[in-house]
This record gives C-alpha cells, sequence and structure tokens, in this order.
C-alpha cells in the first residue's frame, strides 16, 4: 500500500529520519528518562546546541521548552507586558495573540492589514507606550510571510520596545537576522517534522530584564513558567516539571541532521520548491494563489484560493485518491482555499508529485 504524503500545515510529514529516532528512543527507553539528573541534562544540551546552530542564536539567548508554541502568546505577555502590547494583525493566529493580550486584561493596539497581506512598518504609528510589539512572520492561516527587511525596519524605528516574533510554521526556514527580536517562539509539528507536544521559546536578556523588573514590583509573571522561573532551571539544563523528554530527545536529533545539511541549503530548497508549487497553482485553472504581492508569499505555507468552491471537496478527495493530503482552508475560508505545507520533510520529489496531482486535477460535475 502506498504511504500518504502530508502536505497538511501541522501536524505535516514526520521528517524522514524521525520513526528511526523514535524507534532508538523507545529501545534506550527515553520516555521514561527523569528530568532531574545528568542523562536529561545532557539531552537537552544536545538539543539546545543544535538548535542555536541551526538558527544561529547567539550565546546569550535562552532556550527554553514549552507545551506547544501557543502557550507562548502567554508566557511573553505576562513576563514581559505590565500595561501595553501592540500587534500586527493579518489573519487568524495573529488575532488570536491579540486577543490573549485581552483576555489577560492588558491594554493592546493593533495595527491590521487585509487577509493576504502584510503590516507595512513604514506607515506605523505605535503609541509610545507600548512595552511590546507582536508579530507572526509567518501567518498560517493566510499565507502571508512577512518580508525580513520589515522587521529590519521595526527594530530600527522601535530599538527601545521589545519584539516578539511568532515563527511557528516558518522555522527553520527564518531569512531574518534573530539578533533583531528579542523573543521567537515555535513548535515542532511542522517545520521540524516531528509529532505535536513541544514549544520552543527563545529569549534575550531584555526578556529577562522586563520580568525581573514587574517581579520586583510584585506584579504576577505566572506561575511555574515564569521566565525567571524557566531561565534559573534553563541555566543547569533543567525544566521547572516533567517536560517533553521524548518530544526534545527527538527535536535534538532532527536539528542536528538539519545542521550537516545547513541552513543556507535549507533556504535554499525551500525556496526551490515552493517555486514549484506557486508555478503549479498558477498553471491550474481553478486556483490562483490567495496572496497576490509575490513580497508577502510565504516559502512553507502556500495558500491557493478555488475558482469556484464547489470543486473543494472533489479537490480534496483527488488528492487523497492520489495519496496526498493538504489542509482546507481556515475559519471562513474552510472550503474557498487549500493550504499546502513546505517544510524540510517534504523532499523535491514529493512536491513534484503534488504540483503534477493538482494539473491533472480534473473538475468533475457538482
Amino acid at each position: 500500500m502506498r504511504k500518504t504524503t502530508f502536505f497538511t500545515v501541522g501536524p505535516s510529514e514526520l521528517y524522514f529520519t524521525a520513526e528511526m529516532h523514535l524507534k532508538e528512543a523507545l529501545r534506550r527507553q527515553i520516555p521514561s528518562m527523569s528530568h532531574r539528573g545528568t542523562a536529561f541534562q545532557s539531552l537537552y544540551r544536545h538539543a539546545a546546541g543544535h538548535l542555536r546552530e541551526l538558527l544561529n542564536l547567539p550565546e546569550s539567548y535562552y532556550i527554553l521548552f514549552l507545551s506547544s508554541g501557543t502557550e507562548a502568546w502567554e508566557r511573553i505577555l505576562q513576563s514581559c507586558v505590565e500595561k501595553r502590547s501592540c500587534h500586527l494583525v493579518n489573519g487568524a493566529f495573529s488575532k488570536r495573540f491579540a486577543h490573549t493580550a485581552k483576555e489577560l486584561c492588558l491594554e493592546t493596539e493593533l495595527i491590521e492589514a487585509p487577509d493576504g497581506s502584510c503590516c507595512e512598518p513604514k506607515s506605523m504609528l505605535l503609541s509610545n507606550d507600548s512595552e511590546l510589539i507582536a508579530l507572526t512572520y509567518n501567518e498560517t492561516s493566510t499565507g502571508a510571510m512577512q518580508p525580513a527587511s520589515d522587521i529590519a525596519d521595526l527594530r530600527k524605528a522601535f530599538q527601545d520596545t521589545l519584539l516578539a516574533v511568532d515563527v511557528v510554521s516558518a522555522t527553520p526556514y527564518l531569512t531574518f537576522d534573530v539578533e533583531q527580536v528579542d523573543s521567537l517562539f515555535f513548535s515542532v509539528q511542522k517545520g521540524f517534522g516531528l509529532p505535536a507536544g513541544l514549544g520552543v521559546w527563545i529569549v534575550n536578556e531584555r526578556c529577562l530584564s522586563k520580568a525581573v523588573k514587574k517581579q520586583e514590583k510584585e506584579m504576577s509573571l505566572g506561575s511555574y513558567h515564569s521566565l525567571p522561573g524557566l531561565i534559573e532551571k534553563a541555566e543547569g539544563y533543567e525544566t521547572p516539571e516533567t517536560p517533553n523528554v521524548l518530544g526534545i530527545y527527538l527535536l535534538g536529533k532532527i536539528a542536528e541532521e538539519m545542521n550537516l545539511k545547513g541552513a543556507a541549503q535549507i533556504r535554499k530548497e525551500t525556496e526551490q520548491k515552493a517555486a514549484i508549487l506557486y508555478q503549479a497553482i498558477e498553471d491550474c485553472a481553478y486556483l490562483a494563489p490567495f496572496v497576490k504581492e509575490k513580497k508577502w508569499r510565504s516559502k512553507t505555507t502556500l495558500v491557493a484560493e478555488l475558482q469556484d468552491v464547489a470543486y473543494h471537496k472533489p479537490l480534496m478527495d483527488y488528492l487523497s485518491s492520489q495519496h496526498l493530503e493538504v489542509s482546507s482552508g481556515y475559519g471562513k475560508y474552510k472550503d474557498q482555499h487549500i493550504r499546502i505545507a513546505n517544510f524540510p520533510a517534504h523532499s523535491k520529489e514529493q512536491v513534484e508529485r503534488l504540483a503534477d496531482a493538482l494539473l491533472a486535477f480534473k473538475k468533475v460535475e457538482v
């Protein structure tokens, strides 16, 4: 039986060596490992070290493990904002980040762009008392990716404001200099091709300093996952509570293999595969890229809109018959879009097979 290839935007296709590492982890009884002791410290150190190399992180940045990327929204806001945050919103996930701030009773400034586009930093008017700017580098719901130059412009314009970037559906494909941001976070079930259940939060000293100031004012930072508490444990390669030990082990193994290929090569291959898929979408009479401006088109989560929503189910069924799974549109776009993941786990041959299937699909009578 032919194995299905998952182009779903998360969870997605497993990295080609994930099964081998999972079997080895079970053989070594990694899931039963205590999170207190030298064995786990070595495992944490290995994963953090290879992530630092892959993402070109300075030694001054802390690498912390959470339950998910979604948890990072709350951790960042609770630890780094006393009163007011500013959010660049251009889709469902960037909007949910902003909504989390409102749920925490923070004053929340929204700068919104239409779906399928990105906010233009040069036209931003930011309130002087905003302590943090939050943006989503790659909006998974719409397939819009913020250009690296915009992040550089934000850093230059708002040097004293913390800058937090959601890179959940982009990592390890990062085109911006991570030293330009104070915090970034992601989950492993997308670009790293691993089972869900592990989030990674990366922060610098500016974030820690803000959290300590809040603490000194006797303001709440949350409970056992407060930033100072997480960092205190991380400095000894430990976590406050029992973490996803298996997930950390697997992440370290995959990051190590990605480093053998190199971040530059991963970016090159990602862009080549994206070009194949976008060309197929443009060549299909029944599809069109949802993001019209090429400068905003994601290389990792491509979104195509159907010219007739009646063909959504027939297309999904046809792709499934070819052992190819893609994601439906998100939210209000459920039957209007398809979303295609383009992660390191997807080979060029798999991408070409999907492109051929899109071109071969024949619309049926409905």
